[in-house]
């Protein structure tokens, strides 16, 4: 990379007469067009005067924020013209969805990706009706738009899939539009802090701009009200180089926001050419950050009824509403259609015209048609190591212990140096913590603000992501899976669910985009969740909360994805499946103590193809025929628990039969015609019978394995133990007492609900009870579990 001429910096600060008429012909076209998807059914080129006829049953969308939008559009398409920058655009005023479809169709990606949306009139007319319409397109910036790889609908993340989109990826500029509504947003207060954590020797560039227009839906912005000096105070205190634009008058405007952005971009190539030819000194860049201020509704309607409109919160939406009754409404959208002066934006046929053809860039260097913004046309499958290499060596299942997540660590090392640039972990400052360090034997953490001599593992050129946000590591992986690298946040169980509509969001653009063939398949988003309710004893109640599996359990069956391996060879076995795997959230779920391992690495594989299996050494001997009782289970402690309350019932009541069942693709348990993933009905019969109770211990909420066997036969003979918001500092063996999910409850389930009982029932059920009433005072005495508990494992002897 070399440095920019100042002869380029200057010609893109000062654009001549003709680039001035094309970027002011352009930004009227996609106005225009803007105002037509709100407004418009028919006569899209106003061939003839405007009725109520023309004019649109519903008006919906949001016209405030898009004439900023579609000015930012025009100068960075200026810039690629000019220079070759590749970029993407990403909207954080999401809901000015019809700017960038107006973009999108001007540059004729549009219709590449949707041939009857033709460049033309008829397929203008369809561009319009379509708009917020059945059988149409969002009002927002979806995944429908071409060029988006971020979801407008909830506010505040984009900054953060900015920068995810930009590790690793050092040819790449992502511009950030930052609505001033939006900036009041938590998530994005936050993720200004993305500077810290990119480096310019490897990493591409994001340039953030601040739009502020002063108003939301019905009231003034805060930083839109804030003193300039006071804005720009703020973010140099972010570590960025404000550069500030503001007026409406034009052609001033344009010729403002050109010298802006041509300083922009001339500070970030001088920033990462130093890097990337050694003339560094390692120092956090001040990166640039542009304030746009313009008014709300620019160029719209300034009065309507004797009322301000334009620079106001009443622009932010549909400025005339009663175009269809109001003849005084319908002649001022006529009056404001024809100020755009459409003859001179599109031909006779209703092409965009020279004028407009010659301001967009070429081929991929389009915004809308950039593959870093359909990021699975660049996808590379991982180069991933063996995961059985990593296996724990079991020799009887459920005597010995070892740290699951650990392993796990020691195969995503490996994977972080045979992946130099496609593969990150994303960690709120958990990394260690959830025994994943081995990753640090190869990568540091990256940082870029200051290191000091005390510090471990940080510097400049790790790519281990920790930053104490779960919205920054969520949102950053996102950037990163959309422009087609891979990876895995990892975080506490309870915390995700500070994240949890991120993955909500996540996971209905995965949705969407599988009914989109232009869209190519990404890196699944893969989440693993430690530290989890049943363990987080120490923390206590507030630490303790399954959640994150019932919102991925409302995802569509062809997104949705939740494991609850319960020893580290089931949890290789998943990992390894969910780094292969394209466009799924894949949830894990698996706690990082010490742990009884079952299965070896081959049974392991084995019982993770199925999804689910019975354990035949943790039941009784003889499991020819029906049991009497089914205890099944889904998640490490519960399986723990299972596979002891199976050996009391096997050793206390001689001739009882148990099978035990565990589930490790929770997704297996619903129909076929539910999911995917779902066993037939043989299978599900092969497990579970269709007649005998079945005790099932669950990690989460026991609403959800109810909600996955709907349907199945007898639906109603499942008894579901699992976390019932029972929580506090205490033992780890308390925790399940206190959630009813304890060996002795699953014993005394079974005797309750099994159809046959033996002798000696009555007698196991006082013996349950008492041995509770015990461990309620040894754990208040003692500190600790009983020693019979804490040190539990199973005995193989033939009783």
């Amino acid at each position: 990379m070399t440095a920019v001429v100042p002869e380029l910096l200057k010609t893109l600060a000062e654009p001549d007469e003709a680039e001035l008429a094309r970027l002011d012909a352009w930004w009227r076209a996609a106005n225009y067009l803007t105002i037509g998807q709100i407004y418009l059914k028919a006569n899209p080129l106003l061939r003839e005067a405007l009725s109520a006829e023309h004019i649109k049953p519903r008006l919906l969308g949001h016209w405030g924020t898009s004439p900023g939008l579609s000015l930012i559009y025009a100068h960075v398409s200026r810039l690629i013209r000019h220079t070759g920058q590749q970029a993407i655009y990403l909207a954080g005023p999401g809901h000015g969805g019809p700017a960038l479809v107006a973009a999108g169709y001007l540059e004729g990606t549009y219709s590449e990706i949707y041939p009857r949306i033709s460049q033309d009139e008829e397929g203008m007319q369809k561009l319009f009706r379509q708009f917020s319409s059945p059988g149409g397109i969002p009002s927002h910036v979806s995944v429908t738009t071409p060029g988006s790889i971020h979801e407008g609908g909830e506010l505040g993340y984009v900054l953060v899939h900015a920068f995810g989109a930009v590790m690793d990826n050092p040819d790449l500029l992502a511009i950030a539009v930052v609505g001033d509504g939006e900036a009041e947003t938590g998530p994005l207060e936050g993720s200004w802090k993305g500077v810290s954590f990119i480096n310019p020797a490897r990493d591409g560039a994001v340039l953030p701009i601040l739009h502020l227009n002063g108003a939301k839906i019905s009231g003034p912005t805060v930083l839109g009200r804030k003193h300039a000096d006071e804005v720009q105070e703020l973010f140099r205190g972010h570590g960025y180089d404000v550069i500030e634009v503001s007026g409406e008058d034009l052609p001033g405007m344009h010729f403002r926001f050109a010298a802006a952005l041509a300083q922009a971009w001339g500070r970030i190539r001088d920033i990462q050419t130093s890097a990337r030819e050694g003339d560094w000194d390692g120092t956090r860049p001040v990166w640039p950050l542009i304030v746009l201020r313009s008014p709300k509704g620019w160029t719209g309607p300034e009065e309507v009824d004797g009322v301000r409109v334009s620079g106001t919160w009443r622009s932010h939406q549909v400025p005339l509403s009663g175009v269809r009754d109001n003849p005084e409404h319908l002649a001022m959208l006529e009056q404001w259609l024809k100020s755009y002066r459409p003859e001179e934006l599109f031909d006779a046929t209703g092409a965009p015209t020279t004028l407009i053809r010659e301001q967009t860039p070429e081929g991929d260097l389009r915004m809308s048609a950039s593959p870093h913004a359909n990021g699975g046309l660049l996808t590379r499958a991982l180069d991933l190591p063996d995961f059985r290499d990593y296996a724990v060596q079991v020799t009887q299942p459920a005597t010995e212990h070892a740290e699951s997540t650990r392993r796990l660590g020691e195969m995503m090392r490996d994977m972080y140096a045979r992946n130099p640039q496609t593969f990150r972990l994303f960690c709120p400052d958990e990394t260690n913590s959830n025994r994943l360090g081995a990753i640090f034997e190869v990568s540091d953490r990256a940082f870029m603000e200051r290191v000091g001599p005390g510090d471990v593992a940080i510097s400049r050129d790790g790519r281990v992501m920790e930053v104490l946000s779960e919205h920054n590591c969520h949102g950053w992986l996102e950037g990163y899976n959309l422009t087609g690298r891979h990876g895995m946040f990892a975080t506490y169980e309870a915390f995700a669910m500070v994240s949890a509509s991120q993955t909500v969001q996540h996971g209905k653009w995965l949705q969407e985009a599988s009914h989109l063939p232009w869209r190519a398949k990404v890196p699944s988003f893969n989440v693993l969740l430690t530290s989890t309710a049943w363990r987080n004893d120490h923390n206590g109640f507030s630490h303790q909360g399954p959640g994150l599996i019932q919102n991925v359990l409302t995802q569509r069956g062809d997104v949705a994805r939740v494991y609850l391996p319960p020893d580290a060879n089931t949890l290789l076995s998943v990992a390894d499946h969910c780094f292969r795997s394209r466009s799924y959230i894949n949830l894990i779920v698996i706690d990082k103590q010490p742990q009884l391992q079952y299965l070896t690495m081959d049974e392991a594989i084995e019982h993770c193809a199925r999804g689910a299996g019975i354990w035949e050494w943790a039941g009784t001997a003889d499991d020819t025929s029906d049991p009497d009782i089914v205890l099944a289970c889904a998640g490490d402690v519960v399986t723990m628990e299972t596979v002891a309350a199976a050996q009391i019932l096997r050793d206390r009541l001689s001739g009882f039969k148990v099978r035990v069942v565990n589930v490790v693709d929770l997704m297996t348990l619903p129909r076929q015609k539910d999911h995917p993933h779902g066993m037939s009905e043989t299978q599900f019969t092969e497990l579970f019978t269709d007649t005998v109770d079945v005790v099932f211990a669950f990690h989460g909420y026991p609403g959800a394995i109810h909600q996955l066997v709907h349907g199945r036969p007898d639906a109603d003979r499942f008894r579901v133990r699992g976390f019932i918001e029972q929580g506090t500092t205490t033992t780890p063996f308390d925790m399940t007492v206190r959630n009813r999910a304890s060996r002795y409850h699953l014993v005394m389930d079974a005797i309750n609900n099994a159809h046959r009982l033996p002798r000696g029932a009555a007698d196991l059920k006082a013996w349950c009870e008492a041995q509770l009433q015990r461990h309620e005072a040894y754990v208040v005495e003692h500190l600790e579990d009983m020693p019979e508990v804490r040190d539990w494992s199973l005995d193989h002897t033939v009783s």
